[in-house]
């Protein structure tokens, strides 16, 4: 019964730490990352943002967004590096062509389309 307490903080412990840890790999990769960006890197926002980076400061990035639409964003809201993976000369990707339905709906409609309100 005495080594219950140690046990229990033991097993509280043990996995706060191990989460500690985990997030400080990541905020270390993540700063990294924001450290290491260069002119035409294109990137992924936060927010969900994609841009190519035009312009760097020590604090700041300018991201093209669009064809001549640059915007000036903290480098803290950049989440990872976009990187464009190679265009392999393989087969062609086959596929499904999509039918309409013709059985009609559930409605007892049996032409296949849907049945449209009509104004009197």
């Amino acid at each position: 019964m005495d080594f219950l307490f140690p046990l229990l903080i033991l097993a509280l412990l043990v996995p706060m730490f191990l989460g500690i840890r985990r997030q400080k790999k990541e905020a270390a990769k993540t700063t990294a990352l924001q450290d290491s960006l260069s002119v035409g890197d294109r990137v992924l926002t936060t927010s969900g943002l994609h841009g190519m980076v035009v312009g760097l400061n020590d604090e700041t990035i300018e991201l093209e967004i669009a064809p001549g639409v640059v915007t000036t964003w903290s480098r803290l809201v950049v989440r990872e590096r976009i990187v464009d993976a190679p265009i392999s000369d393989a087969e062609p990707i086959e596929h499904e062509s999509i039918e309409a339905d013709t059985r009609g709906d559930d409605r007892g409609n049996d032409k296949g389309n849907t049945p449209r309100l009509r104004k009197d």
